[in-house]
Order: C-alpha cells, then structure tokens, then sequence
C-alpha cells in the first residue's frame, strides 16, 4: 500500500506536501468562514426571537427553528475541522447533519401546520407529504447512520 503511494507521489506534477498545505490552509479558512456565519445566524436568531410578535407560538418556533439552523452550520463546522485530524471527512457526520435537517423541517411544517387556519386541502395534502417523505428520511439516515457504526466495530 505505501508502494503505490510513494508511486503516485512521484508521478505528481506537485510534491504532495504541497498540496496538502494548501488544502489544510483552504479548510482553515472555511472553518474560520464557518464560525463567522456561526456567530452571525445566532445573533440575528437573538435579535429575531426579541422581536417576533407573538412571541408564543411564532416566536418560539422560529427560535427553535434558528437553534437548529446554527446547530447544522457547528456540525458542518466540526466536520471540517476534524479533517484536519483525521485527514478524511467522515460519513457518520453528514448523516447526523442530514438528520439535523430532516427533522428541523419536519418540525417547521408541522409548526406551520399548526399555526395556520383556511388551508386548501391541497397544500394540507402537500405538507402532509412533506412531513411523511422527510420521515423515511430521517428513519433512512439513522439505518445508514446504524450500518456505519456497525461497519467500524467490526474493522
């Protein structure tokens, strides 16, 4: 295995220290990108909870919605930063991330669902599936998340 490494390194037109430093800087800058958004989404979440009027029931679940949205910007955050120390990006961190995300939209259709009186039956039919085909989702990407770990016990 470290043969065939050592002959793709010398058959690259670059020495491969090189261009795994300008990788590593690219990801740090991402990173640091990342955390600025990070910082920006949790103090315009701030400001939207303070004035969202009502705050119950719209307020609170444009917070929680907020809180999941930066909880999603962290785990992709956390995903490029443990590139560095893995060298690899790791699967079982974007099923997490599509789980985050499956089930914040799931929690803001069924919110709106709640909240909103005088819906056509067709776009009460339309969230119902939406809610339904983000469930599958969510049960897929946890057996997925299931199978990975499985995977990785058994190496």
């Amino acid at each position: 295995m470290a043969k065939k490494e050592n002959e793709l390194a010398e058959k690259s037109i670059l020495p491969l220290k090189y261009v795994d430093a300008v990788e590593d800087i690219f990801h740090a800058i991402l990173a640091i990108a990342l955390l600025i958004i990070g910082i920006g989404a949790f103090y315009f979440s701030i400001e939207r909870l303070i004035t969202t009027a009502p705050f119950f029931p719209n307020g609170m679940i444009q917070g929680v919605n907020d809180i999941l949205f930066i909880v999603i910007i962290l785990e992709i955050l956390r995903t490029v930063i443990s590139r560095f120390t893995d060298g690899v990006y790791q699967l079982d961190k974007f099923l997490i991330i599509g789980v985050i995300a499956a089930v914040r939209h799931i929690l803001t259709v069924g919110a709106s669902l709640t909240l909103q009186t005088g819906k056509s039956d067709e776009a009460f039919d339309r969230a119902i599936y939406e809610m339904g085909l983000n469930a599958i989702i969510v049960v897929a990407l946890v057996f997925a998340i299931f199978l990975s770990k499985s995977a990785h016990r058994n190496k």
